[in-house]
């Protein structure tokens, strides 16, 4: 396939700076508001903590299936160019539209909303404080990027290491230091209750966005020894930061009262440090979301990038501006959608588990079928010696595969009519393509 090349990302990505854009996607909102839903399907503390180790495992195992897929093929498109390279031009296409009209989209305004609704309990601007509060987050956070990645990659590593320090401080606090603080006792009765599949959609949930990492591939330096590296790092500092807090969780709170608070962080700061706490979470929280959205919308725009690369007609968001290192133009689509997003959120008032809802299913596919290619390519030889290899090959990449299928089918059955919003939105791209396949580059 020849390209019209407009230029081309820089290798300038550290293997620091691209393990902070993993944490920072990963380590956002979640762990602040899922570890309820996790407590509710847990039958004892231990299950709790056994949840959030096996999550952390579980995405180890995918990282490594998808640090060989990235050393061997490094580009910009990430899991876009790893589907269409194996399984052909419409399945990367699909993977594309899904990813940029709703779940790479639909992620950015989520954490801008939730920016918004802890941004007003500071300072409230109105009736629609949050939405204007996360449009301003989408359209400031868009605008640093297309400034350049270098300044947007250096906020990101600032305000992921602001976040990793909280977590790590409030899980040592909670566990060493307020060991005097009662706690209220779970009842018998409720310690027969859980169902571990629920839990376990909500702990993925949590460490969702490690696959982000690979759309960095073709920026970062020495990607072929470093990729695995980057992930593994990255998945291992997340799941010990997840574990530590959530065992603060525990010895603080206790589980009857993680089951019945929607504001967990806030809940354990008030606890270890007063009523002052819940201005502090407000603050912590903010900045979370902003390195949720600012890693995510890094990430988003390499794949919408790759789409234009590839597809004359979409050629307008194919363009990198070589000036600022920075593909601009689907920046700026990005950007579009999801203060489209954010628009039409502020008139629904379950805007947030709606978006959480019908992007599951749609993600848990794609992420089944990009560990699929992994045989694709080892069937055809395209393995390049120097390159990463997945341990324990079949076995490793057949596990994980398992686990996706199941949750899958465990995200369509939770979510309800939701998921078929989703797929719905995924059909729709098929006609889509048809179009623009004729426009194809050859």
């Amino acid at each position: 396939m020849n390209r019209v090349e407009t230029g081309k990302p820089l290798k300038i990505f550290s293997n620091l700076n691209a393990i902070a854009v993993v944490i920072g996607i990963v380590v956002g909102i979640g762990i602040f508001r899922l570890p309820q839903m996790v407590a509710q399907n847990s039958p004892t503390e231990l299950h709790y903590i056994g949840f959030w180790i096996a999550g952390g495992l579980i995405s180890i195992i995918g990282a490594l299936c998808y640090a060989e897929l990235a050393s061997n093929n490094p580009d910009a498109g990430g899991e876009y160019y790893f589907l269409r390279k194996a399984f052909g031009s419409s399945v990367g296409f699909l993977f594309s539209w899904a990813r940029m009209t709703v779940i790479q989209t639909g992620s950015i305004a989520l954490a801008a909303f939730i920016l918004g609704d802890y941004a007003s309990v500071i300072y409230k601007l109105g009736p629609y404080s949050s939405s204007i509060y996360a449009g301003f987050t989408v359209i400031g956070l868009t605008f640093l990027n297309i400034w350049g990645t270098r300044p947007a990659k250096n906020v990101q590593t600032f305000v992921t290491a602001i976040i990793a320090t909280f977590l790590l401080l409030a899980g040592i606090t909670g566990i060493w230091i307020a060991s005097d603080i009662p706690r209220p006792t779970v009842a018998t009765d409720q310690l027969s209750q859980g169902s571990a599949g629920a839990a376990m959609i909500f702990v993925l949930l949590t460490y969702g966005g490690w696959n982000e990492g690979v759309y960095l591939s073709a920026e970062i330096k020495n990607v072929r020894q470093n990729i695995s590296r980057i992930l593994f790092s990255g998945l291992a500092i997340i799941t010990f930061l997840y574990v530590l807090i959530n065992g603060a969780y525990l010895h603080v709170l206790g589980l009857e009262v993680l089951r019945n608070s929607d504001t967990i962080g806030v809940t354990l700061s008030n606890k270890i440090i007063g009523s002052s706490g819940s201005v502090i979470m407000a603050i912590v929280v903010i900045i979370s979301a902003l390195s949720t959205a600012n890693a995510t919308i890094i990430t988003g725009a390499r794949t919408n990038y790759a789409l234009g690369r590839d597809f004359s007609v979409l050629k307008y968001i194919g363009h990198w501006n070589s000036s600022y290192n920075s593909p601009a133009n689907a920046l700026l689509v990005q950007g579009a959608i999801a203060l489209g997003l954010v628009i039409m959120g502020s008139f629904t008032p379950e805007a947030v588990s709606t978006m959480v809802d019908y992007t599951a299913p749609v993600f848990w596919f794609f992420i089944l079928l990009t560990t699929a290619s992994l045989f694709v390519f080892r069937r055809k030889m395209e393995i390049d010696i120097q390159a990463f290899r997945v341990p324990f090959y079949p076995i490793t990449p057949i596990l994980f595969m398992l686990v996706c299928l199941y949750l899958l089918y465990s995200s369509i059955v939770f979510t309800g009519w939701g998921s078929l919003v989703g797929i719905g939105i995924l059909i729709l791209g098929i006609p889509i393509y048809i179009i623009t396949g004729k426009n194809k580059k050859a």
